[in-house]
């Protein structure tokens, strides 16, 4: 064999050796430094047990003023006591968070923002963005001030059938949207047996805004205005109960609230009363509808089909599958950010829900102005 020949053959074994060494010795991709502020949402055990161990953050402390529910976190989840702060300040300044998770009441969504703000530090918080439109103006001035994204987590973000109806919209699969209904509820947050810290503001009109209002009203207001490519509705109407007085005596245990658009309507409807957990979404436009099936489903009938059917929907693409990868990478690599949680979106969401709650409460129907 000749040297020409032999050398063919060797040089690319050598460069893709090459390659792989130079790949293996790659520093690794650095991990998003998170600090959690709150521990009284249920939800932070979930974040604990599933997303606390992600390879894309990394822990660097707890911030929570009351000592009990401090302790007992920083026992049960193995975290140092040098991590444990009662105060998001002083975890700010000394673990030095590049963002944080909030899982406070409502109420306190509007001080962790303006707090982390001045600090420079990203926020991610449990839905909703806000008790009032005042507090989510004011949390948007601050944002935009600070230069920090504040990002709101619903767990229906991260549902590839919601992902597909949007989809079948955008590609005018069926038509313009006629009208939505969503469905988002469950048998109520004492039926099912939450942590005391969490019931406590959840039944609180001061701490959480609302009842099943705000808990579960913010799940249709999010979906519509994404689907609406952050249009404001023109009104907002909304009828609000307490079938379970003995129980919830300060706010709603079940409500629906009405949106008109110009040429489209959505219905949201929101309980504590439900016999099962549902979160689910009809779309109807003038050609077909697109019905979500819990996470991955979803069922589909266009003009000219006698029968519906349903598909799996395609995995939504990383890093917008996963919260914790979505916040790494819009924090650390610039990733854009996604409706669903966007500021933006998420005042609009919480216009709606004030003007809900002012409608339940008036009677009317609120019509909102043009602009705002």
């Amino acid at each position: 064999m000749s040297s020409i020949a032999s050398l063919a053959i060797v040089l690319p074994l050598f460069l893709t050796a090459l390659s792989l060494a130079q790949s293996s010795s790659a520093a690794p991709r650095p991990r998003l430094r998170v600090g959690i502020v709150g521990l009284v949402h249920g939800h932070v055990r979930g974040f604990f047990e599933y997303s606390g161990k992600s390879p894309e953050i990394e822990i660097v402390g707890i911030a929570e003023p009351d000592p009990q529910l401090l302790s007992q976190a920083g026992a049960k989840y193995g975290i140092d006591h040098s991590k444990l702060f009662s105060s998001l300040e002083e975890m700010i300044a000394k673990a030095h968070p590049q963002a944080v998770l909030a899982y406070t009441n409502t109420y306190d969504h509007r001080k962790v923002v303006e707090t982390c703000a001045r600090h420079g530090v990203h926020v991610m918080m449990e839905k909703p963005l806000a008790i009032s439109f005042e507090d989510a103006l004011t949390m948007q001035k601050a944002g935009q001030e600070g230069h920090i994204h504040v990002l709101v987590n619903y767990e229906t973000s991260w549902y590839r059938s919601n992902y597909a109806a949007y989809d079948l919209v955008h590609e005018g699969a069926l038509g313009d949207v006629r009208k939505v209904v969503v469905h988002d509820g469950h048998a109520g947050p004492k039926e099912r047996g939450v942590q005391p810290e969490f019931l406590a503001w959840l039944i609180d009109p001061k701490l959480n805004g609302a009842g099943a209002l705000f808990d579960f009203g913010c799940y249709g207001a999010d979906l519509m205005t994404w689907l609406m490519d952050g249009q404001r509705p023109l009104s907002v109407t909304a009828v609000t109960q307490q079938i379970k007085p003995e129980i919830y005596s300060k706010v709603d245990d079940e409500a629906t609230i009405i949106l008109t658009y110009p040429k489209a309507q959505a219905i949201i409807q929101a309980s504590w009363n439900w016999p099962f957990d549902r979160k689910d979404m009809e779309v109807y436009g003038k050609t077909g509808y697109a019905i979500t099936v819990k996470r991955d489903n979803i069922r589909i009938r266009r003009a000219g089909q006698d029968d519906e059917k349903q598909v799996a929907a395609k995995p939504i693409p990383a890093p917008y599958d996963d919260s914790m990868a979505y916040l790494r990478a819009v924090v650390l690599d610039g990733a854009k950010e996604e409706p669903l949680s966007s500021l933006e979106t998420n005042v609009t969401v919480t216009e709606i829900l004030d003007a809900a709650r002012r409608s339940a409460a008036e009677g009317k129907t609120i019509h909102l102005p043009p602009v705002r």
